[in-house]
């Protein structure tokens, strides 16, 4: 071992490469009847198949990290729908489809199991990043405080993405745990896309994350700082998200029509990801 000078330790191997660190990152999948209304389903599953190749860039310039991949699916009771701690290269996404209840306690429940044993020395904190429409139909709490009794559970990274206008906010929150990291909304196909690969790119990005609702408000503000991620409704009541940080000029910008389309704004560059359709 050899200290960085930051109070670090780096593990060495021998001839001095350093070793990288496992990082195992889960995704919690709501697959309840209610996501094959507007075709919510398919929407995660483009998502879903949209943020892989997102990660493996990501993972490719942080080679200190190992990231395993797995999946959990819920809706009546749950599932490992990818079973197995999957290396990032060799990941490949199959379709979810959606039927039954909102049984987001046992999908904790098994989460907590796939982090029951693991190494605690050496490893990256887990990242679990949950995603769901609806209101949990069972016992949620207890599946949290059995996600909550493992060390790896109380030291992992947790993110939550809400699908729609229906989606529990205060359960998302309180799967969060961590007032710096807040709920991410997406009210369309476009958005659920960038909120997934922004969550699921969560492992090169330590720091707070900043989201809409629960901090900045829904409505574009003179001369402020913006990060990555934030949203804003425009006046044409399309979604605006962060594309590069900066700071808003002085006067609303003229903003542009069509989904993906960029609006610059002072230092800011914003993106088009259209109006709510769920």
């Amino acid at each position: 071992m050899r200290g960085n000078g930051e109070g670090r330790t780096m593990v060495i191997r021998p001839g001095g490469a350093m070793a990288p660190r496992v990082l195992h990152f889960i995704w919690i999948l709501d697959v309840s009847d209610s996501m094959n209304v507007d075709n919510k389903i398919q929407s995660l599953n483009n998502a879903l198949r949209e943020a892989i190749p997102a990660m493996q860039a990501a993972a490719r310039n942080h080679p200190e990290a190992h990231v395993l991949v797995r999946a959990v699916r819920f809706s009546d009771g749950a599932q490992w729908h990818i079973p197995q701690p999957t290396p990032l290269e060799g990941l490949r996404w199959e379709d979810l489809k959606a039927r039954g209840e909102t049984h987001l306690g046992a999908a904790l429940r098994m989460a907590a199991d796939g982090l029951r044993g693991l190494p605690t020395e050496r490893g990256l904190p887990p990242h679990l990043v949950l995603v769901s429409d609806g209101f949990p139909t069972d016992d949620w709490k207890a599946g949290l405080r059995e996600l909550m009794d493992q060390p790896l559970g109380r030291a992992a990274v947790r993110l939550a993405v809400a699908i729609g206008q229906d989606a529990d906010v205060d359960v998302l929150e309180g799967f969060i745990g961590n007032r710096e990291f807040h709920v991410l909304h997406a009210n369309n196909a476009a958005a659920l896309a960038q909120k997934i690969i922004f969550a699921s790119r969560s492992f090169v990005r330590p720091g707070p994350i900043a989201e809409d609702r629960a901090e900045n408000g829904k409505t574009w503000r003179p001369n402020a700082p913006y990060a990555v991620g934030q949203d804003i409704l425009d006046p044409n009541k399309n979604t605006q998200t962060v594309a590069t940080a900066g700071t808003s000029g002085a006067t609303e910008p003229a903003w542009q029509l069509g989904e993906g389309v960029l609006t610059l704004d002072g230092s800011v560059v914003w993106r088009n990801l259209g109006g709510d359709v769920w």
